[in-house]
């Protein structure tokens, strides 16, 4: 979309296939090239310029009318007249050969219009209200949607501004992201004269969102050519030796794949099915990939059968003939004519083995789901026209409308949450590299997809959004399960929902959350709700104090040293005191102490699990009691059922005791469960026992108990 795309100099892969390709698309340039220099043709008389569009169109659409293909050319030819690309040659073969490339993939004629004309308003004085007038305003909207933010207005947020729009636009049309793809797919074709920096910058965009995107809307057509280009610049040694490989195989005795192909035709010909048996070869990017996870490649895997039928039946057919004739891979199968990709591929995946050990992986679909698999969204024609009143038109009565398809959908809602450009930008590469491989069931019968790894955090923000912040809990396949439950394809999630409005997601949410759309609403809601600096309760008593250390007094020599604080005594004199943390033990708890580093004692209760460790490692215990009664301060946890108020009808009763809180801490809920830790001051010891049964006299509260904290391993 741009003038500085430049001559094709990037390497390809080379098989014949693609050579022959490429060679069609220089002859083609260099007709493109005359033409367009012979200027725009008689009135009403199609220029010969776009023979090769109109040629590729009436493949998909015998009658269309093209009359709105021919204006367009015209009004684009003369605007960009003039203009020349860096290679030199006129600017208008751009244009024609992304217009080809959607031609090609079967696009309708308000997409090849709006191709021809998707770089006039931003690189002629043609204006929009011009494209609108002249061509309507679904066209105006495709071109305003591909046209670029000025960097004089927007500086360095021009790109993610520009990406932002276009997504936006996108989801009101997805045709915009169609003339995107096939835009940068020609731009990458011709980038070799650029610098090579900048080189890379585009190919890491490329890879970063645009390929992403092509995954998404399913155009693998575009996408496997992006990867091969991408992986040439970004990766030009592993590119080398995949092309060496791929050199190495062709010239290579024998062809096992083609010999499978021969008897899967034999097979399917005995069962009296018709169907079409190819060989695809991988692309670069996929025996790359393919390399890195067998190690040695065999003859076999430098491609895969491809079995067209007519009928969805048929595809099961096939199945049964191949797994019945052949030895299955049972490891291979994957049926995604039941349960479509998100991005509307549907296929039969298996793989066969014969005697010899040679394996063939085999693809087997429709020819309509072939073109689906190949041009996604493009071979879905025109979703917003009009129902058509030609009952033979079935491709219009089954109209799918992807306009807002669900992951979509997340991106617009999360991209507005976005609270600036950089953010934006960073967070959209995340999301997109991320790959949506599960499906997530919903108890209405909807399905969620989201990535692997995903949890019930982001199950709940992908259901419900921002209103997920009152999320409690989750029940996994009729079981119930943490927010923090990491989900597996087709698990089936039921997402409770707390009462209380006001509550929201800890920041240990953000730990179990994976998808942008969850994090970014998190940190939203947490940014709006900071946490207060825990207060003490009101109270009768003095304002709570920070615990002394205990500090020894003489008692003589028999009683060694007593602490200023819940007054434990020692049987060693000078030494200082300390009550443990972990344990945090008040009379008339049954204790014991240990002499720790630095000449102190740490006094713990009797039952703590580190008692038990300071034995093992030869801790001396010293004589302990409890001296006279004094305030005191212990850890409670309290157990109980998620409620609203709850918080603040516990912190009341715990007032209402004359006891003071230290500090509270609330865990996330777990199966409407909620667990509270309380670190507490009393008068003294005598108040606990009192404390405990008023904390579990508060409505929902089931048990409370002392806390045992970790405890440190060495002193």
């Amino acid at each position: 979309m741009s003038a500085e795309a430049t001559n094709p100099a990037t390497p390809g892969p080379v098989t014949p296939g693609v050579q022959r390709r490429r060679g069609r698309a220089r002859l083609d340039l260099r007709r493109l090239g005359r033409a367009a220099l012979l200027g725009p043709a008689a009135r009403d008389r199609l220029p010969d310029a776009i023979g090769h569009v109109v040629e590729a169109h009436r493949a998909h659409y015998p009658d269309a009318d093209l009359e709105p293909l021919r204006r367009a050319y015209v009004l684009a030819e003369s605007s960009h007249r003039g203009q020349t690309r860096k290679s030199g040659e006129p600017y208008i073969t751009h244009p024609l050969a992304v217009t080809l490339i959607l031609a090609q993939l079967g696009a309708e004629i308000t997409t090849l219009t709006a191709s021809l004309l998707h770089d006039t308003v931003e690189d002629t004085d043609v204006t929009l209200d011009q494209v609108r007038a002249e061509f309507g305003e679904d066209v105006c909207y495709l071109v305003d949607g591909v046209t670029k933010l000025e960097k004089v207005d927007y500086g360095a947020a021009a790109e993610p501004e520009t990406f932002r729009k276009m997504l936006v636009a996108t989801g009101n049309d997805v045709r915009v992201m169609s003339i995107k793809l096939a835009d940068r797919l020609h731009n990458m074709r011709t980038l070799g004269v650029m610098r090579p920096e900048k080189q890379a910058r585009i190919a890491k965009v490329t890879r970063d969102v645009l390929i992403p995107l092509a995954e998404r809307l399913g155009v693998q057509a575009l996408k496997t050519e992006l990867e091969d280009l991408v992986f040439a610049i970004l990766h030009p040694q592993e590119y080398a030796e995949v092309q060496a490989l791929i050199a190495a195989n062709a010239e290579s005795e024998g062809d096992p794949l083609g010999d499978i192909a021969g008897e899967v035709r034999g097979v399917l010909r005995e069962a009296g099915i018709a169907a079409e048996v190819l060989i695809r070869p991988r692309h670069f990017v996929s025996v790359h990939r393919v390399h890195r996870k067998r190690g040695e490649l065999r003859a076999s895997d430098y491609g895969r059968l491809l079995v067209l039928v007519n009928e969805d039946a048929d595809c099961y057919g096939v199945l049964g003939e191949l797994h019945t004739c052949f030895t299955p891979v049972v490891s291979e199968f994957k049926d995604f004519i039941a349960v479509p990709k998100f991005n509307l591929y549907q296929s039969l995946h298996t793989a066969v083995a014969r005697p010899d050990g040679e394996v063939a992986e085999v693809l087997i679909r429709t020819h309509q789901m072939h073109q689906v698999a190949e041009a996604g969204v493009v071979a879905l024609r025109n979703p917003y026209a009009p129902p058509s009143e030609d009952p033979s038109d079935s491709a219009d009565d089954e109209r799918v409308d992807p306009t807002r398809p669900g992951w979509l959908s997340r991106l617009l809602d999360w991209q507005q949450a976005a609270p600036d450009p950089d953010t934006f930008w960073s967070t959209l590469r995340e999301d997109l590299a991320q790959d949506r491989e599960i499906a997530v069931f919903r108890p209405d019968g909807g399905t969620l997809g989201l990535p692997a790894g995903a949890s019930c955090v982001d199950a709940a923000y992908a259901q419900y959004g921002e209103d997920a912040h009152a999320c409690i809990g989750a029940r996994v396949n009729g079981r119930l399960a943490t927010l923090s439950t990491v989900l597996s394809d087709g698990d089936t999630v039921q997402l409770l929902m707390g009462q209380d409005a006001a509550s929201g997601p800890s920041s240990e949410w953000l730990d179990h959350a994976r998808t942008p759309g969850a994090r970014i609403a998190i940190r939203r809601w947490l940014t709006t709700h900071p946490t207060p600096a825990p207060a003490p309760a009101p109270s009768a008593q003095r304002p709570p104090q920070q615990a002394p250390m205990a500090t020894p007094r003489p008692e003589g020599p028999d009683t060694g040293s007593r602490s200023a604080a819940a007054s434990a005594v020692v049987d060693r004199e000078g030494a200082s005191v300390r009550l443990a943390g972990c344990c945090t033990p008040v009379p008339p708890d049954a204790i014991t102490a240990f002499a720790v580093r630095g000449g102190a004692v740490t006094v713990h209760r009797a039952g703590c699990p580190a008692v038990a460790r300071m034995k093992e490692v030869g801790r001396a215990e010293v004589g302990v009691r409890w001296g006279d009664t004094a305030e005191c301060r212990v850890t409670l946890t309290a157990e109980s059922f998620g409620r609203a108020h709850l918080l603040a009808d516990l912190t009341e009763a715990i007032a209402l005791e004359g006891v003071a809180i230290i500090s509270a801490t609330v865990e996330p809920p777990t199966q409407q469960r909620v667990r509270h830790t309380y670190t507490l001051q009393l008068p003294d010891a005598a108040h606990l026992p009192g404390l405990m049964r008023a904390m579990r006299a508060v409505p929902g509260v089931y048990d409370v108990s002392r806390a045992q904290h970790p405890a440190a391993a060495a002193h």
